[in-house]
């Protein structure tokens, strides 16, 4: 599998251009992804780390589902892989599967992409319990485009270290 990616517009407005980032990391950590088996997947960077592709993979489900869901469309769904409400169980994908944690990412990104769709502005708002602040849909996209982007360049490393494959 291939993973198609689009670069951003260079002269579009607010909303369309964060969108695309937005949609641009999606796609620059599945292609990180594509090409290695479930065992590949699982690899961990170094001792004593547990990092994986996977385990990336897995963390950013939560992290779609948490900002779009639960923050600003008010969404009471619990987290996918901690009943305690802990993102760091999603990087325990030592008995994943690529097309588990796959299909639970996907699924959060095409939620996400409804609710940021549906929102009438960029202006729109949800409650983040954890700071107890009220959130707009501008801050959840951007802190989503941090997030990608953080742990991308954790998964250049990663699959450097699997397979040497470096770059974009």
């Amino acid at each position: 599998m291939t993973t198609e990616r689009t670069g951003p517009p260079l002269t579009g407005g607010e909303r369309e251009t964060l969108r695309a980032f937005l949609d641009y990391h999606r796609a620059t950590l599945a292609m990180k992804c594509d090409g290695l088996s479930d065992e590949d997947l699982r690899r961990r960077s170094m001792p004593p780390s547990t990092l994986t592709l996977l385990g990336l993979v897995r963390h950013m489900a939560e992290v779609e589902r948490t900002w779009f869901r639960r923050v600003i469309n008010a969404e009471d769904v619990p987290f996918v892989w901690s009943d305690e409400e802990d993102y760091q169980a999603a990087y325990d994908a030592s008995s994943a599967t690529r097309s588990e944690a796959f299909a639970a990412w996907q699924a959060e990104v095409e939620h996400s992409r409804r609710i940021e769709q549906a929102a009438e502005s960029l202006d729109v708002t949800g409650h983040q319990a954890r700071w107890g602040e009220d959130v707009s849909l501008r801050l959840v996209m951007l802190h989503l485009i941090h997030d990608y982007a953080r742990h991308n360049g954790h998964a250049d490393f990663l699959r450097e270290g699997i397979d040497g494959t470096v770059g974009a």
